[in-house]
């Protein structure tokens, strides 16, 4: 029987290109910092030797994982989902891996803040619309790797996300504009985690607006949806219709509860906008289909910033780690609006 044959390492094309190994590592993982002669010379002894990086070896020689993690409250949401879908092809043509760690309970958020499992399994951590206590914070930074802040303004930390409170702002505006006055802004509570950064400034610019008009903001107009699912946007609009002077217009904090209280109403012969008009944020893939008035936020945009983010700060950790980026949002008005009703 002829002896097996020797697998090559990345010392083997490390001798044939004439580099050292860890530049074979940087080149076969796609990182910038290997000059373009190098590059090509590591590729071609790679290819005639036939070899193919393997991420352990990689590690060994780099102290690198080859690895992403992400941290979101949830992974339900659309908003969510289409910062990964702009994350994930981003860290691929880095030739990065993505981790994907959700903490939608209290039990979860403290296993997660325990083992910080990012410490081991990736090379920098991004954190979507989660918000974290002092005490969090403080855990992550320090991981020892890279941490990007998504659709919350970090201060000091590298962070990408749109300016919530214009936003808002904006919303409300087109309504005050069509005659609003009485305004209910349904509230989304995340679960055990309560509210999240987002949550707290879109709210700042409903009130901001509101005073700006001369409308002096109503407690009673600010309804929690804690249930999920239709459940709790039920339960918040029952307890608005219920009110002595019910709103004319509600402003939902994402478009997953303006779609769900569209359809409440209509259930209940609530005439939409006739009687009550209905704004979203996020510009949700339903909300074209809804006809929905909605605050419009670049969610793929989004990741992708974060992704390019997290990629430059593994590839030159002298970056700037308090760098940011912030996107521009964008009022849609549809059929959901209308002018204020008669009477």
């Amino acid at each position: 029987m002829p002896p097996a044959q020797r697998h090559p390492t990345m010392a083997d094309v490390a001798e044939r290109a004439g580099v050292s190994v860890s530049t074979v590592s940087r080149t076969l993982r796609g990182l910038s910092t290997v000059s373009p002669d190098a590059k090509r010379r590591v590729e071609h002894a790679a290819r005639e030797l036939s070899f193919v990086i393997s991420r352990q070896a990689s590690s060994l020689v780099t102290g690198k994982t080859g690895s992403v993690a992400v941290l979101a409250p949830t992974l339900n949401s659309w908003f969510t989902g289409s910062v990964l879908a702009g994350v994930g092809p981003v860290l691929r043509a880095a030739g990065l891996d993505l981790l994907v760690y959700s903490a939608s309970d209290l039990a979860e958020r403290a296993e997660f803040f325990e083992r910080l499992p990012a410490r081991r399994n990736a090379d920098a951590l991004l954190v979507v619309s989660f918000d974290l206590t002092p005490e969090e914070s403080a855990r992550l930074d320090g991981l020892g790797v890279p941490v990007v802040y998504v659709s919350q303004r970090a201060s000091g930390r590298p962070s990408v996300y749109v300016d919530d409170v214009a936003g808002a702002r904006a919303g409300v505006r087109h309504l005050v504009n069509l005659g609003h006055r009485r305004i209910a802004f349904l509230r989304s509570r995340r679960g055990a985690a309560g509210f999240t950064f987002s949550s707290r400034r879109r709210i700042d610019g409903y009130r901001e607006a509101l005073t700006e008009a001369g409308v002096e903001p109503s407690d009673e107009l600010v309804v929690d949806v804690s249930a999920p699912g239709r459940r709790g946007t039920e339960e918040a609009i029952g307890t608005l219709l219920g009110l002595r002077e019910p709103p004319t217009a509600l402003f939902a904090e994402v478009d997953q509860i303006a779609i769900e209280a569209i359809g409440i109403l209509r259930s209940a012969h609530i005439a939409v906008p006739d009687r009550v008009s209905v704004l979203g944020f996020d510009d949700h893939d339903m909300a074209q289909w809804m006809d929905l008035s909605t605050v419009a936020q670049p969610a793929l945009e989004l990741g992708r910033a974060a992704g390019e983010l997290a990629r430059s700060l593994i590839d030159d950790p002298s970056a700037d780690p308090a760098s940011h980026r912030e996107l521009p949002t964008r009022l849609i008005p549809r059929a959901s609006t209308g002018p204020v009703p008669e009477g």
